[in-house]
């Protein structure tokens, strides 16, 4: 399709809400106006429909290579689409683990094959690979990424001269994953001993603790300030990490701050319910947490939110605490959950397409998306506000076959899914014809 006419589309961008067509041609928003009368080889009436830049995701795991029976490149992002992410970063703790150049090339041909969405990968950081660190193409890669925290092999950096190193020689937006391992480990002993191998869920925010979180992204905020490094903080949890961050326009910021769909949504009551389902690192903490990044939102104090996207199979998940692992699937559901929160008045529509959409754009410096600007590549989420989609293992596309969202009714539904000018969602099917392109930079 080389032209696609949207008319009485409901657009919220760039701060604003208003009503106009949107004349999209080889892919890219030819023109948005009151109203364009051109002809086009397909016209879609969205009166009613809200219209908003695509989401881009800047923190999944699509378990691609090595993990593949928990999701792929193709099963997660074509979910995503579902969800209206057009575009997404993936994380580097797969198997092998995206450590060095070459691996990381080969992710990228992965994607080229087989991705839905719009990609871009990561370089992990270790204690001793600062020589890749040093040649990275920073006009390819989305970023590095460091693990101040527990995680799986050689990617936890926990030395000192290592940390020092990447934070001085990165030549790109480092991100960090960050909870003291000490820390955590003495808080596991303690609780070990209590409860033996029956921990109760609603303590693993106890465990994985505010008090970790801290001491681990103030000891990231404070190494970068000293080298001057790109800061990154993903998925924050704590009131108390709010302090480390500051409010306003993140283009005047070189430390930035993310926080995730779940962490927005849920908080420590729901752990009875929802049990190992909602286990994720950082953990899900308190009401008062919850209330605080909510206002760190609102004050532009947290700059991006991103889903932390992390399958696992129902029989990993439907384990004791102690053997249950963390992380769970959202890129299909993500958007709809602000959505509940726009419906519940946390946050304007406005605020929601600022976090998902333009701050990750600007942030990670993505060349013509982000935007519904004219000349940008047309990656468009389509909603209806006002109908209800409920979550069911029958409508989840994801391939571990479950979601942490089962049984609940979102107040808004994904209508329609453009990509790179295409229709890739809609009437609840996903395009089969991939139009994926691989994510551009202006560095």
């Amino acid at each position: 399709m080389s032209r696609l006419l949207l008319k009485n589309a409901d657009i919220v961008n760039e701060n604003k809400r208003f009503t106009s067509d949107i004349l999209v041609e080889n892919g890219k928003i030819k023109k948005i106006a009151a109203s364009i009368g051109e002809p086009a080889d397909r016209e879609m009436d969205l009166t009613g429909k809200l219209v908003i830049p695509g989401m881009i995701d800047d923190q999944v795991h699509f378990r691609e290579p090595g993990l593949d029976y928990k999701g792929n490149i193709e099963s997660e992002s074509s979910a995503a689409l579902a969800g209206g992410i057009t575009s997404y970063m993936e994380m580097p703790n797969t198997k092998p683990q995206t450590v060095t150049n070459k691996l990381l090339a080969g992710k990228f041909d992965i994607a080229a094959e087989h991705s839905y969405a719009n990609y871009s990968f990561y370089l992990g950081a270790t204690n001793d690979n600062i020589e890749e660190i040093k040649k990275l193409d920073v006009q390819r890669t989305c970023g590095i990424k460091i693990f101040m925290g527990a995680s799986t092999g050689n990617m936890l950096v926990d030395n000192t001269e290592a940390l020092e190193l990447i934070f001085q020689h990165a030549p790109i937006i480092v991100v960090t994953h960050c909870e003291d391992t000490p820390m955590i480990l003495e808080n596991e002993k303690a609780y070990r001993e209590k409860y033996g191998e029956d921990v109760p869920m609603k303590y693993h925010g106890e465990i994985r603790s505010a008090e970790a979180c801290y001491k681990s992204s103030s000891l990231a905020v404070s190494l970068a300030k000293k080298h001057a490094a790109n800061l990154h903080v993903l998925h924050l949890t704590t009131a108390k990490e709010m302090e480390l961050f500051t409010k306003g326009d993140l283009k005047d910021k070189k430390i930035t701050a993310e926080v995730c769909v779940h962490h927005l949504f849920f908080d420590d009551r729901d752990y009875d319910a929802r049990g190992t389902y909602i286990k994720w690192n950082p953990a899900i903490k308190t009401e008062q947490d919850k209330l605080a990044l909510h206002k760190a939102v609102n004050e532009d104090r947290l700059d991006i939110i991103a889903t932390d996207h992390a399958p696992h199979l129902s029989s990993e998940k439907e384990n004791v605490y102690w053997k249950a692992p963390s992380g769970g699937p959202l890129v299909q559901h993500a958007l709809l959950a602000l959505l509940d929160l726009y419906h519940s008045r946390v946050f304007s529509l406005e605020k929601i397409v600022q976090k998902i959409a333009h701050a990750p754009a600007d942030r990670f410096q993505v060349k013509d998306r982000g935007y519904l600007r004219e000349g940008y590549w047309a990656d468009l989420a389509i909603i209806d506000l006002e109908k209800e989609f409920t979550v069911s293992k029958e409508n989840t596309l994801y391939k571990c076959g479950w979601a942490p969202f089962e049984g609940h009714t979102f107040k808004s539904s994904i209508f329609a899914t453009i990509l790179n000018g295409e229709i890739v969602y809609e009437n609840g099917k996903v395009n089969p014809v991939r139009f994926a392109k691989e994510l551009e930079f202006t560095r």
